[in-house]
C-alpha cells in the first residue's frame, strides 16, 4: 500500500511538469489528510528528494537523489512497458539470477531488476563483472518477444544500439560497439551486455538482457587488472551522471527499437549497429575456440553473426569470439 501511495505521489509530480502541486490536490488524490500529505513529503525528503514548499502554491521537486530504486525510476519515466515494474534490491549476487526466477514466475514484460551492488556480477563466458555499490547501472530487463529462438541474439545488438544512443543523449559522449556485446569509449570498455533465454525448441518464453554500465567510477576505482582497459562515463566527461535519468533514457530507447523490431524486423537495427561498430571495415583478429581468424570485418548477418573475410577471400561466419583490431594493414 505504501508503495502504491509513493508511486501515485511521484506520478503527480511528474505530470505537473515541474509546476507546484497543491497540498489539497495531493490530499484529494491520495485520499488522506493534509497532515498525512506532510508526512509523505517528509518521507520523500528523507529519501534524498529536494522539495520546495510555497504557501498557496504547494510543493514541487527541485532535485532527486542519484539512486536507482523504484521511486527514482518512476519519476519522469516515459515508457509504456519497460521500467514500469521494477524489482529493486540493495545488494544481490546477480540481477540475472533474480530476473530468471521472476520470468519463470510470469512477471510482466518490461519488468526490470536493478541493484545498487552486485557481488557476483558476470558477463559473457561467465567472466567476472565488477559492480561496486552506488557507482554504476547493474540491471536486467525481461522481454517476451514473439520471434523464433534463433533470432534472440539480435536483441543483444538492439540493446547495444539503444545504450549507445542513450549515452549520447545523456552525456554527449559518442561510444562505439565492439562485437558482440561490449560498448567502448576511446577504446576502453564501459558497458557489457549479456543476453540469456528461457525457451523451448520452437518458442521463446523470455529473453533476459543484463546490462552493466560503469557510470560514476573514477579511474582510481578500477583495479590494476582492468584499469588500462576499463573506463566510466564520469571518468570520460569529468562529471557525475544521474543514473536514474540514464536508465530511463535507456528504457525509452530500447522500447522504441523493440517496437520497430517486432513490427518490421531486424533491418533498421542492423544498419544502426553497423554505424556504431568499431570494427566494421577494419582488419581484425577473431579469437574463437577453434583458433584465430584474421581478416576484414565486413558486417553482420540478419542473425547478428559477424562476417570476416580472410586474405584468401574466404568469408567466415563468426558466431562466438573475442575480437581485437589488427595492427597489420
Amino acid at each position: 500500500m505504501q508503495s502504491d501511495i509513493r508511486r501515485t505521489l511521484l506520478e503527480m509530480f511528474t505530470n505537473s511538469k515541474e509546476e507546484y502541486v497543491s497540498g489539497q490536490k495531493i490530499s484529494d488524490m491520495l485520499g488522506c489528510s493534509r497532515t498525512a500529505v506532510w508526512k509523505h513529503i517528509e518521507d520523500l525528503r528523507k529519501e534524498g528528494y529536494e522539495l520546495e514548499a510555497v504557501r498557496k502554491k504547494g510543493y514541487r521537486i527541485v532535485n532527486k537523489p542519484n539512486k536507482v530504486s523504484e521511486n527514482e525510476l518512476i519519476l519522469g519515466l516515459q515508457t509504456k512497458k519497460i521500467g514500469q515494474h521494477v524489482h529493486y534490491e540493495e545488494v544481490v549476487e546477480s540481477t540475472q539470477k533474480i530476473a530468471h526466477r521472476l520470468a519463470q514466475e510470469g512477471v510482466q514484460e518490461g519488468t526490470v531488476v536493478v541493484a545498487e551492488e552486485q557481488t557476483s556480477g558476470r558477463g559473457r563466458l561467465d567472466r567476472v563483472w565488477h559492480s561496486p555499490k552506488g557507482t554504476g547501472v547493474w540491471m536486467s530487463i525481461i522481454l517476451r518477444p514473439t520471434v523464433p529462438p534463433q533470432n534472440a541474439p539480435q536483441l543483444t545488438l538492439l540493446t547495444a544500439v539503444a545504450v549507445v544512443q542513450a549515452i549520447q543523449e545523456v552525456t554527449g559522449i559518442s561510444p562505439q560497439i565492439k562485437w558482440p556485446n561490449d560498448i567502448l569509449i576511446e577504446g576502453k570498455k564501459a558497458v557489457g551486455i549479456l543476453t540469456e533465454m528461457q525457451a523451448d525448441a520452437d518458442r521463446i518464453h523470455s529473453v533476459i538482457i543484463g546490462i552493466g554500465i560503469n557510470v560514476n567510477q573514477q579511474q582510481q576505482d578500477f583495479s590494476d587488472a582492468i584499469k588500462d582497459i576499463a573506463t566510466s562515463l564520469a571518468a570520460e566527461t569529468g562529471e557525475l551522471i544521474n543514473r536514474a535519468t540514464l536508465m530511463q533514457t535507456i528504457f525509452l530507447k530500447i522500447e522504441s527499437l523493440y517496437e520497430e523490431y517486432l513490427k518490421n524486423g531486424f533491418g533498421l537495427i542492423k544498419v544502426l549497429w553497423e554505424t556504431y561498430a568499431i570494427s566494421i571495415g577494419k582488419r581484425i583478429i577473431a579469437r574463437t575456440l577453434r583458433g584465430s581468424i584474421e581478416g576484414w570485418a565486413k558486417g553482420i548477418t540478419e542473425d547478428g553473426v559477424l562476417l570476416v573475410e580472410d586474405d584468401l577471400g574466404v568469408l567466415h561466419h563468426i558466431h562466438s569470439a573475442d575480437i581485437e583490431l589488427s595492427t597489420r594493414k
